[in-house]
């Protein structure tokens, strides 16, 4: 079995590199980063006009109908390059919510616009700083209305229309139901929240009878939010391996040519160390997505098993790495004046995106024990 990518997802894989290294260098990220924009709208109307936001759109929905391997090597890149956009929360997870939930009525209204760029979508799901479950969520959807508040939503001061798990019932998993609602319409209040990452910024939003419509069957919100968290694990932990690639390029880079005591700082052994942990860390994180994408491109029964096995290692690696980067570039490392901050931000966001570690390490085993079952 093959699991390396073919020769023209490659040749995207070095289009979508040089074209982030010229649109996409660290002082572009420092600007929004410094506060600037919410987000950088020249670079996400250069990805756009890429193709990238339609990548893995079906054709008839006005996408380009490539397939989630050619949205993975462009993750990969995003990542690389700490990019300011907010393709994750529109291409990841709103894009997917519509297109595995959605009625003909809602991807037609939808996928065609977001494959253009004309909106961007997000998923709010969180309502505090506990991971959700179906005991916690409070925001209702009675009447075509919702009511409540979800917090923190990634780049929901950039988007248009947010995915938001409302609640339906009374009890349990079923009592939990999808809902699409227009962030620009009446009852809909944005606020922007201080992270550590500003340049994937956070917003709470609060809904006082704005009007929604439901996204997929009554009572299968929950479900549907672990399938959608699934095929997003996957292509942002290709997005975090690109990072931690970043990392160690940066750590090793600097080692070769700072000197100390008349020796390079790469020639002794607790550098060598630190650059050969991060290095290996990567490795495994990249096996595991290569193996997600798999199971997200053949839809395959280990989908669920794989998305989490992703998600824990990547977020393991990226942490790992941007860590030590910062410790390999000595006390300069911390400064405001050198890049590294810019990966240290976006590990601990993408860190907590979708649930933290141990979420998906509770996935996993429940996956394992069911499979061991079986």
């Amino acid at each position: 079995m093959n699991f390396d990518f073919s020769d023209d997802q490659k040749a995207l894989r070095e289009q979508a590199s040089r074209f982030l290294r010229d649109r996409c260098p660290p002082k572009a990220v420092r600007r929004i980063l410094e506060g600037g924009d919410v987000f950088d709208r020249d670079l996400w109307k250069g990805v756009v006009e890429m193709g990238w936001t339609a990548t893995a759109i079906p054709e008839e929905y006005g996408g380009l109908g490539l397939g989630y391997l050619e949205l993975c090597v462009i993750a990969e890149e995003l990542g690389r390059a700490v990019a300011p956009i907010p393709f994750a929360s529109s291409v990841y997870l709103a894009t997917e919510a519509i297109l595995l939930a959605g009625s003909e009525e809602q991807k037609q209204k939808y996928l065609p616009r977001l494959a253009a760029g004309e909106i961007i979508g997000t998923f709010a799901n969180a309502e505090g700083a506990n991971a959700p479950s179906p005991r916690t969520i409070k925001t209702t959807f009675k009447a075509g209305k919702i009511d409540g508040t979800k917090t923190p939503v990634a780049d929901g001061l950039a988007a248009d229309f947010a995915v938001v798990l409302v609640r339906t019932g009374d009890s349990g998993e079923r009592a939990l139901s999808l809902a699409i609602v227009d962030l620009t319409g009446a009852g809909v209040t944005r606020t922007a929240l201080k992270t550590v990452d500003p340049t994937r910024g956070q917003a709470e939003i609060a809904f006082a009878g704005a009007p929604a419509e439901l996204l997929g069957a009554q009572g299968e919100g929950w479900a549907l939010t672990g399938q959608i968290f699934d095929r997003a694990a996957i292509m942002l932990a290709f997005e975090q391996v690109g990072g931690s690639d970043a990392c160690l390029a940066m750590a090793k880079d600097y080692a070769l040519g700072r000197y100390a005591f008349g020796r390079q700082i790469a020639s002794y052994q607790a550098i060598k160390h630190k650059l050969a942990d991060m290095y290996v860390n990567t490795e495994i994180a990249r096996s595991n997505a290569y193996y997600g994408a798999w199971a997200l491109s053949t839809n395959a029964p280990e989908l669920a098993e794989a998305a989490a096995g992703a998600r824990i290692s990547a977020i393991a690696a990226y942490d790992y790495a941007s860590k030590e980067n910062i410790q390999t570039h000595g006390g300069m490392g911390f400064t405001w004046e050198l890049d590294c901050q810019l990966f240290f931000r976006r590990a601990k966001n993408d860190a907590l995106s979708i649930g933290p570690a141990r979420v998906w390490k509770e996935k996993l085993v429940t996956q394992l024990e069911r499979k061991n079952a079986a």
